[in-house]
């Protein structure tokens, strides 16, 4: 009897076990995956909670539910990872063997890595996230207490965790302060240790002219060194003063990556990027969020990549090359404000760029333009999640990206 163990049943790990539980003999092979709640949240919905948009609870289902028949969910925190032994030690002092093990524990916000964040009195007070969900639930009494002033949206650095959310956030601001008739109090100011909007330079631009025809102030190369009370301190000794503050924190992968010795500074596991095996064990790969790939941590980098992923275990699996290739497909719908939204659609190698999706010339969806039915996908895509994507059912989009329907830009 072969084991295949998954660490964490998030996102990534729930499509894993549901995809290999159908294609693996259950003579042959036990498959077990732990995670330490009974609770899945539906991660992109953490952005409209503030907005109200979604109520808190729209947001969260029981774990098990998606877990399938013949799939052990254990409960458990993963101490560390034994690779030499192929065992991982719970806190509790199970053990769990494994003959291949699958990292999917993804990465989450620190505050505590950036000096006065979390140890300056103001977490929670001034200074909100809505990457977890309670911290999206507390920024939506922050925002509807908000009376005027400067709300600034940060990132500490990248790479996080859905790279547009944070514009995302910024644009249904806007929308939502003109809709209290009180945008004209509010000074809105984007401070990003990029360059430029966003990763990707044609989309960057794009994104960037959104931010001025709202009259958003674009704050750029700003890496924080630390917060001193209200005011955002840069490593350049620029500053930025709050009065309401929507950061990102450091994005970081599980510390149980850092005493098994497998991840990089920020915990991140090293893969191949096509493969997604790790560089350094040949029965261990990292999906989702949790691996050091050069692709945007996002739920569809995880729903594409694992559809590579699940043909190439198989053939790993019976000691065979693998043939699949992940090119780092991602596509995310960019919530506008004013019920439009954007669509880009990019890999490793080739930019956003205009055309239509998923239907060469057709669409429905526009890239990189603001529609109305791009703003519906997003909020269909919540659907498609809970009913199609997690039990890994059939999606009729390709996983490797394609140029059909698009035109590069002069």
């Amino acid at each position: 009897m072969k084991r295949l163990l998954v660490l964490g049943a998030g996102t990534a790990g729930t499509m894993v076990v549901n995809k290999l539980r159908r294609r693996l003999d259950k003579a042959d092979w036990q498959i077990a995956v732990v995670d330490q709640t009974d609770r899945h949240f539906y991660q992109p919905g953490f952005l409209f909670v503030p907005f109200g948009v979604y109520s808190p609870d729209e947001i969260v289902k029981p774990r098990q539910r998606f877990i399938p028949d013949g799939v052990d969910l254990v409960y458990g925190e993963v101490d560390r990872v034994e690779p030499d032994a192929n065992e991982v030690l719970l806190s509790d002092g199970r053990r769990l063997p494994y003959d291949y093990l699958v990292i999917a524990t993804g990465v989450e916000p620190r505050p505590d890595q950036t000096p006065g964040m979390l140890d300056g009195g103001q977490w929670r007070e001034s200074i909100f996230d809505f990457y977890t969900y309670d911290g999206a639930v507390a920024l939506a009494n922050a925002l509807d207490r908000f009376d005027g002033g400067r709300l600034v949206v940060h990132i500490v650095d990248m790479p996080i965790k859905c790279p547009v959310a944070p514009l995302e956030f910024t644009f249904l601001a806007d929308a939502y302060f003109r809709q209290r008739g009180m945008r004209d109090r509010v000074e809105l100011t984007y401070a990003t240790p990029l360059p430029g909007a966003f990763t990707k330079l044609i989309a960057s631009k794009h994104l960037g002219a959104m931010l001025n025809e709202r009259k958003i102030a674009v704050e750029t190369d700003f890496l924080v060194e630390r917060i001193d009370g209200t005011t955002l301190v840069s490593y350049d000794e620029r500053e930025i003063d709050f009065d309401l503050l929507v950061t990102v924190p450091l994005n970081m992968g599980a510390e149980y990556v850092a005493r098994s010795g497998l991840g990089n500074e920020l915990n991140l596991v090293a893969v191949d990027k096509h493969t997604l095996l790790s560089k350094a064990y040949p029965n261990i790969f990292a999906l989702g969020d949790a691996s050091d790939i050069p692709a945007s941590k996002a739920g569809s980098v995880a729903h594409f990549s694992v559809e590579i992923f699940a043909d190439n275990f198989l053939q790993h699996a019976r000691g065979e090359p693998m043939t699949g290739r992940f090119d780092g497909h991602a596509n995310c719908f960019v919530e506008s404000g004013d019920g439009k939204g954007l669509l880009i659609d990019f890999n490793y190698d080739t930019e956003p760029l205009p055309g239509k999706y998923p239907i060469p010339g057709i669409g429905p969806f526009t890239l990189l333009e603001e529609t109305e039915i791009n703003h519906w996908g997003k909020l269909v895509f919540r659907w498609m999640y809970w009913n199609l994507l997690l039990p890994g059912r059939p999606i009729p989009l390709p996983a490797h990206m394609s140029m059909a329907g698009k035109h590069t830009e002069e």
